[in-house]
């Protein structure tokens, strides 16, 4: 084994860098200083609903892009094969379902938080237990998602960690602090130009010096690493067509469906349609964005073959080797290796600039706004800014509680998948049931958190207590990753030698991670739906005594007041009959919103 490797930067790639950071705050102030000025909550963090759909689009691909997806794909096709290519399959339906199911209930309701919903389908409880979820996914995130690729620039090329961090931490604030939703869907615009440029450069410089990218093709189909269709149903294989086809859209759903991060771009749109179109728009870029990654990781195994440079030693793990990749490919093209370092920290302030303004949303709409609703529009325009601002603080406070982490920065990964399939199987309860209460809702949220930390830490110490090597192409294994990528930093665990397939709990530990939001999504909704029946019983029973009760009040009514009392105790009588079932949707509505919204809560088919 050798050491580990160096390489260095250029003062050219240094300079790009640099610019991507400038251009970026220039962005931000642009839109501070200019339009409106951001001095309403609704220009700051809704971007006054007028943006049209082209910026929406790659703004939403670039939140999906991070720098996590720039490191991982490659380095997940490099090791295992391009079986990974088939999630492109998910992203129909992906996309397609968010797109005439979630986009048209949101947008017509006219909200800016997603979780406003809930209290609107259920009480204020469930809405402010999906915020608290959602606030606690992203905190977690933010801090990992700038400081891994971070980490790993430094490991490979001595570039300063701390530098990096707090450059990027500090410009993200600054931009997001000042210029609102508009800012950051801009800098999205322009971070995901320079995301394509880079990956591109790499793939064409890459694949010229192996001869061309037929011989590339022609190397990995030696290697074996161009895989066929592998129809396999057992959920416990990796990946697979089912895994990745069909579990994929129900991690699709939990990013482009509910996320508040998504949504929030959905509502910025000038119209309905336009916010529609914005899906569609995204659909083939995320294919190319897929097919790039692939190639990026072709590419290295024509470079390398199965001598890589993590065998050797020269680097300590996977998405470094990417790293190392691309000094090497680019070790005599000064500005080329800072362009696709550019690159890669376009995604990390994509993604970490959209965790801030949807924070900031969430924390103002669903928990400061509906206990001060006489504030007026500056300060809450001001304090909008405050906790953009605050929240780019505890990014950088995250950031360095990852660096003490350690190994359990793999499990901070998983957190943030494990929470977006509860999130999603909460959403489709009060979408698609009807009958489905509040009580049900909050202990399906809960049992589906249960069973997600509980199959997601299980699987993490049976790994820990697993033989670290290298696993057979396809071979079950939790890989680091993110839900709002969706994409895989793979994880070297078990034998390369053939293992008995796992039994009773085991082979829950083992379940493939592409169905853990299906999985969980589908907790909440069956625990949901069994509690709900459950209650509703109860209920009736409660709402049956209170209504003889009252009956037994208007009849004393009508004795002494005649026909007036009669009257009343009807009304009465009425009311306590639906008191304590399910709500009356329409009534749930606040008074501007009942006349357009009556028929959003629930979708019935």
């Amino acid at each position: 084994m050798g050491e580990v490797v160096q390489m260095h930067f250029t003062t050219v790639d240094y300079v790009i860098f640099a610019l991507l950071l400038v251009a970026s705050a220039g962005i931000g102030l642009f839109y501070a200083f200019s339009g409106g000025r951001q001095r309403t909550t609704q220009e700051f963090l809704m971007a006054d609903r007028s943006m049209s759909c082209l910026p929406v689009s790659l703004s939403l691909l670039a939140t999906f892009q991070s720098a996590v997806a720039i490191l991982g794909a490659p380095s997940e096709v490099y090791t295992f094969g391009t079986q990974y290519w088939f999630l492109g399959c998910s992203y129909f339906l992906g996309l397609l379902i968010p797109a005439h199911v979630f986009i048209p209930v949101f947008y017509r309701l006219r909200l800016s938080s997603a979780y406003e919903y809930l209290e609107l389908r259920f009480n204020k409880t469930v809405r402010i237990c999906g915020t608290v979820t959602f606030i606690v996914q992203m905190v977690i995130y933010m801090g990992v998602v700038l400081y891994a690729p971070a980490l790993a620039l430094n490991a490979v090329t001595g570039f300063d960690l701390w530098g990096a961090v707090l450059a990027m931490g500090l410009v993200c604030t600054l931009y997001t602090a000042l210029g609102g939703l508009k800012a950051v869907i801009w800098t999205d615009v322009f971070q995901t130009v320079v995301m394509f440029a880079g990956q591109l450069a790499v793939i064409v410089v890459g694949a010229s010096q192996a001869g061309g990218i037929t011989e590339v093709w022609r190397k990995a189909m030696n290697g074996s690493r161009i895989a066929g269709l592998d129809l396999n149903p057992d959920p416990l294989e990796r990946h697979t067509f089912w895994t990745l086809g069909v579990g994929g859209v129900f991690l699709m759903l939990a990013l482009y469906g509910v996320n508040q991060a998504q949504v929030q771009r959905y509502l910025s749109a000038r119209t309905e349609k336009e916010a529609i179109m914005s899906c569609y728009v995204v659909f083939p870029c995320q294919q190319i964005v897929l097919c790039m990654g692939c190639l990026m990781g072709l590419v290295m195994f024509a470079r390398y073959g199965e001598d890589s440079p993590l065998d050797k030693g020269y680097v300590k793990t996977n998405d470094q080797m990417v790293l190392y990749f691309v000094m090497d490919v680019f070790k005599d093209l000064p500005g080329l290796a800072g362009l696709f370092v550019a690159c890669l920290f376009s995604g990390a302030l994509s993604t970490i600039s959209s965790a801030f303004n949807s924070l900031a949303t969430v924390t103002m709409e669903d928990l400061i706004k509906p206990h001060f609703p006489n504030m007026t529009e500056a300060k809450a325009t001001l304090l909008s800014k405050g906790l953009a601002l605050a929240y780019g603080l505890v990014c950088l406070a995250m950031a360095y509680l990852a660096s003490l982490m350690g190994s359990v920065l793999q499990a901070a990964f998983s957190i943030f998948g494990m929470i977006g399939g509860p999130l999603l199987g909460l959403f489709c309860l009060g979408m698609f049931f009807p009958w489905a209460n509040p009580i049900g809702a909050v202990v399906g949220l809960v049992s589906g958190l249960a069973m997600a930390f509980w199959i997601g830490i299980g699987n993490f110490v049976m790994r820990l207590s697993a033989n670290s090597a290298v696993p057979s192409l396809n071979t079950t294994a939790l890989p680091l990753f993110d839900n709002m990528t969706t994409t895989v930093m793979s994880t070297l665990v078990n034998a390369t030698t053939a293992k008995p397939r796992p039994t009773g709990v085991e082979a829950l530990y083992s379940l493939s991670y592409m169905w853990y939001s299906a999985h969980n999504s589908a907790t909440v909704v069956v625990v949901g739906l069994i509690v709900s029946f459950l209650t509703a019983q109860r209920n009736q029973h409660a709402a049956l005594s209170d209504g003889q009760e009252r009956q037994q009040r208007s009849g004393v009514l009508q004795r002494g007041h005649g026909h007036r009392g009669e009257g009343d105790g009807e009304r009465q009588s009425s009311d306590g009959g639906g008191g304590h079932g399910n709500k009356d949707l329409s009534a749930l509505l606040p008074s501007d919103r009942s006349h357009r919204s009556g028929d959003c809560l629930v979708i019935l088919f």
